[in-house]
C-alpha cells in the first residue's frame, strides 16, 4: 500500500481544499504505534484496501495536533485507529478500532 504520510496541519488543510473538488476523495488512516490493537486495525487495513483513491497516514504519536486538527475540521471525535473518507469535502465514512472497514472507506 502507498502511504502518503501526513504530518502538518497545512497539508492537511491543502488536500481538504484539493478534495472540494466535485468527485475527489481521500482517505486518512489515524494510527497510534504504542497501540497493539491500532497496529492489528492497521494491517487489516493495508491487506484489503484495493483503490488509487490517495490514502493519508497519520501517526498520532508524533502529531498530536494535527489528529485534534482533524477532529476539530472534521467535527469526527478523535479516536485511535480511526479511518475518515472525504469526498467533496465531506466526510462520508468514518470509524474506529474493530469497526475499521476498508470496503467501506472506499464506497463514495
Amino acid at each position: 500500500m502507498d502511504w502518503r504520510k501526513l504530518s502538518s496541519v497545512s497539508e492537511f488543510d491543502e488536500i481538504l481544499m484539493q478534495s472540494s473538488v466535485k468527485g475527489s476523495a481521500f482517505v486518512l488512516f489515524k494510527h497510534s504505534t504504542r497501540c497493539m490493537v491500532s497496529t492489528m486495525a492497521l494491517r487489516s487495513f493495508e491487506a484489503e484496501f484495493r483503490s488509487e483513491i490517495p490514502a493519508y497516514f497519520v501517526d498520532l504519536i508524533k502529531n498530536r495536533d494535527l489528529s485534534n486538527h482533524i477532529a476539530s475540521v472534521t467535527n469526527v471525535p478523535h479516536q485511535s485507529p480511526q479511518v475518515i473518507t472525504i469526498n467533496d469535502g465531506n466526510v462520508v465514512y468514518s470509524d474506529s478500532h474493530y469497526h475499521i472497514s476498508a470496503e467501506k472507506a472506499i464506497v463514495l
